[in-house]
């Protein structure tokens, strides 16, 4: 499996983070509901039987770390593949290997190979030929085959916590201090550090490393606020727009806003907003939650999210930030109805399950000559009374409340203000409130 690029002596440094690799899973900094003792895995490993594990996050969590770290801990030949790398071949040349000699098999990127070495993997893990453990970015649910799915158990791994990555930075100064490079950090520009990695622990390793190299040697390296702010300058945050975390910072911001929270709904914004993602696609998000969550309560709240969509189109960043602002603080900030959804939701499955109704003759087309005759009459025009209502039937088989339940809450709301017009005008009691039963 080695080739010349493999046997060839490394003529460049390794990475800070590659240094740092923990060599067992108590080197690990954070995951201790995934590795901390007493966990399932540690018994596995504690047992020789790891089987297929998933391992699944986004980048810099430590996932080849771990792998690695458990490799070291079977004292198993540790055999890395990359769908970038290796093909089929590539991995019937493993299971050869394996059956000599024991093998931990690790697939990185594992969402990248396809359904035939997914398969192939699958295969050596139920024959117990090899133990294998895949990595991926991706949600393995979404990206990776039902089979190999459904013989894996799925490890989800969190960013790490703030405190976990003031230790990973305070690890990396220390490694740095044994080199000889001894780098003075405030603790505050520390905790800036961590923070802004954003639970990456190899963003935040990279970040020091950046702050440490090219200093005159021999002196101690002090870190400035202009260089910590070029460091993150040169490195904007990683937003995946394809990927969970971008599906998971968009739920946050429009439960926010339906739990009209704004400094919430603007924090997930800026989020969405400083990873690049495209202003359309936020205005779209609002759009919908304005008829979604506010609705009748207030209408003028999917005007203004329409607006915004138009105006975004014509005004790019950073300006088309306000717009979106605009808009999303209207609809976190107006009264909330859900009636439409629900009343929609409720119509459809209704249409759905049940026998079509026949449109009541007097509803019928009468536009053309002999409609009459085929007994489409009997309309009573609601305007003719004066009050823009007249008492008819228009859909039989629909008892009144079954889809329109009104969420009028507050004084002063158009839904409010409609189910008092229309008590009045009709002597009917109000449509029936959400969750009301008569």
């Amino acid at each position: 499996m080695t080739d010349l690029f493999d046997a060839a002596p490394r003529t460049g440094a390794m990475p800070l983070a590659a240094e740092l690799r923990p060599a067992s899973l108590d080197d690990v900094i954070g995951q201790e509901k995934i590795i901390g003792e007493g966990t399932m895995l540690r018994r596995r490993i504690a047992a020789g039987r790891l089987g297929s594990i998933v391992l699944y996050g986004p980048p810099g969590l430590g996932k080849t770390s771990i792998a690695r770290a458990i490799g070291n801990m079977l004292g198993k030949n540790f055999r890395p593949l990359h769908a970038a790398h290796n093909n089929v071949a590539d991995i019937r040349k493993i299971a050869d290997e394996a059956r000599m000699r024991p093998t931990l098999l690790f697939a990185d990127e594992v969402h990248r190979f396809s359904a035939t070495q997914q398969d192939h993997l699958l295969a050596l893990c139920e024959e117990g030929v090899a133990d294998f453990i895949g990595a991926t970015t991706g949600n393995p649910y979404h990206t990776l085959t039902p089979a190999l799915i459904s013989r894996s158990t799925i490890l989800k791994l969190e960013p790490l916590m703030l405190e976990e990555m003031e230790e990973v930075v305070r690890r990396g100064l220390r490694h740095l201090a044994a080199r000889g490079i001894a780098v003075e950090l405030e603790p505050d520009q520390l905790r800036r550090i961590a923070g802004r990695s954003g639970g990456d622990a190899r963003r935040a390793l990279t970040v020091l490393e950046s702050l440490a190299v090219g200093h005159a040697p021999g002196k101690p390296v002090v870190i400035t606020e202009a260089m910590v702010e070029e460091a993150y300058a040169a490195a904007p945050v990683n937003h995946d727009r394809s990927g969970d975390a971008h599906y998971d910072v968009v739920s946050a911001f429009v439960k926010s806003m339906r739990g009209s929270d704004p400094d919430a709904t603007l924090y997930w914004l800026a989020r969405l907003i400083h990873g690049g993602e495209d202003p359309r696609y936020i205005a779209r998000r609002i759009m919908i939650h304005a008829s979604e969550d506010v609705g009748l309560a207030d209408n003028t709240a999917l005007q203004t999210a329409v607006a915004a969509l138009h105006a975004v189109e014509k005004i790019g960043y950073p300006e088309a930030q306000i717009i979106l602002a605009h808009a999303a603080l209207h609809v976190a900030r107006a009264p909330k109805s859900n009636s439409a959804c629900r009343g929609i939701s409720l119509a459809l499955a209704h249409v759905a399950k049940e026998a079509p109704s026949a449109v009541p003759m007097h509803l019928r087309d009468a536009h053309y000559k002999g409609a009459a005759a085929l007994g489409h009459v009997g309309y009573a025009f609601p305007h003719d009374d004066g009050r823009g209502w007249s008492e008819q039937v228009y859909a039989p088989d629909v008892p009144r409340g079954a889809f329109y339940q009104s969420d009028a809450r507050e004084a002063g709301t158009f839904e409010r203000r409609a189910d008092e017009h229309w008590d009045q005008i009709t002597g009917r009691p109000t449509p029936r409130r959400f969750g009301e039963k008569r």
